[in-house]
């Protein structure tokens, strides 16, 4: 077996200490992120867990590679085979999924094993002993993990049989305290770390929604359409279109930014307001009715309202008040 060693580095305390542990016993440690949408630390462009993980790294000493889950992990969340947790979480199918591009990865890296942050008892329905054995079997990584903040609790892996990894510098945590992963950040000095309580937005009951609706309306869509729910307000206008209106400034500019052909941008001239993106195929009142939204939001609104609506070229549309429920469009 080769004496290195991948870690699924996710920019959090857990898989930095991990990875710390492993690497202080001289095994050659490569460290790969997954990133995706539904990562709920991205705010700005200096924060998120990608950014994040490359500081980790950094402060480890290690290379990292990240990864992005793509169309085939966007699949496997509409239908996850062990189901979901609570909203739209399948950790279990999430889980094994990264773990499969894990082994594919080791292969291009040349390593022998795997390195996780795992904690028993920590995540009710991932780090359960039996869906733990389950996640090991399905990924074809099984004796090829090590847990090495909760080692003592299972059967020694592959490495540690080897005499690579030396059993009794691992550790036994389990459960939800992370006040001995405190006390060791402390010991180690480590600082480059965050999300210490998981930061999945698929966890989160008002992004299941938005989800679900996506999946209902367009079981074709693209991680640029899963990206699209972290901005805005959703508006569900047909079967075929939503309209997404920003919260902020800063929203309006992004939803700005994100327009593309096929994706009309809304801007309010006559009043001051969020601005709005229309998302799918339009009808002859898309525009009156997203304009209206948009207003509904705004301040001194006087109709007709006008916006411009940009989508290739710019014009200019003067839009009467409709009579519109808006709690029942809103995603």
């Amino acid at each position: 077996m080769h004496r290195k060693a991948v870690s699924l580095l996710s920019g959090g305390l857990d898989s930095l200490l991990a990875t710390r542990l492993i690497k202080d016993q001289g095994v050659e440690v490569v460290a790969l992120h997954f990133t995706s949408p539904f990562c709920n630390c991205s705010h700005g462009s200096d924060k998120g867990c990608a950014i994040q993980a490359v500081r980790s790294s950094a402060e480890l000493g290690v290379e990292v590679a990240v990864k992005v889950k793509g169309a085939e992990y966007l699949k496997m969340l509409q239908s996850p085979l062990h189901g979901y947790g609570k909203h739209m979480n399948p950790c279990i199918d999430c889980r094994i999924f990264m773990l499969r591009e894990t082994a594919k990865f080791m292969e291009e890296a040349q390593a022998g094993f795997v390195i996780t942050g795992e904690v028993l008892g920590q995540r009710p329905m991932s780090q359960r002993r039996e869906a733990m054995r389950l996640i090991e079997k399905e990924s074809g990584l099984v004796g090829l993990i090590v847990r090495p903040l909760s080692a003592q609790h299972f059967p020694p892996s592959l490495p540690e049989k080897e005499g690579i990894i030396d059993r009794e510098r691992l550790l036994n945590l389990s459960g939800r305290s992370r006040k001995e992963q405190y006390r060791l950040a402390r010991e180690y000095d480590l600082k480059e770390y965050s999300c210490p309580a998981g930061g999945c937005l698929l966890t989160d009951p008002i992004f299941a929604v938005k989800l679900r609706d996506l999946f209902r309306f367009n079981p074709d869509c693209t991680m640029f359409d899963a990206a699209l729910l972290k901005i805005g307000r959703h508006f569900r206008l047909s079967e075929t279109a939503k309209v997404i209106v920003g919260r902020n400034e800063g929203e309006n500019m992004r939803l700005e930014a994100l327009s593309r052909a096929g994706h009309p941008f809304l801007r309010p001239l006559s009043f001051v307001g969020p601005s709005g993106l229309v998302v799918g195929k339009t009808g002859g009142d898309t525009v009156p009715v997203a304009a209206n939204i948009m207003a509904s939001y705004g301040k001194s609104c006087e109709f007709p309202v006008t916006v411009e609506v940009i989508d290739g070229s710019a014009t200019r549309h003067k839009v009467d008040r409709l009579s519109i429920d808006l709690e029942s469009l809103r995603i």
